[in-house]
């Protein structure tokens, strides 16, 4: 299953780290958008295609599957 993040930025190993003593929130970084609509488009979209991938993913699964299976008949 793929992971959905598009409105929040991905910190690195040593940003990780030092979140530890930001006791003000001042690292938190969000990814912007025009507008709330344009925000929530891409978010829908994303949403989409990582449930196309999901989608495709289990159909090549299946698909192996049944190959596997049918050589073995």
């Amino acid at each position: 299953m793929n992971d959905s993040s598009f409105l929040f930025v991905r910190p690195s190993f040593l940003e990780g780290l030092s979140r530890v003593l930001d006791f003000g929130s001042t690292l938190n970084e969000y990814n912007t958008a025009v507008t709330a609509q344009q925000a929530d488009y891409l978010a829908i979209l994303t949403d989409w295609r990582l449930v196309g991938e999901d989608i495709a993913h289990l159909v090549d699964e299946q698909r192996e599957e049944l190959s596997a299976a049918s050589k073995d008949d």
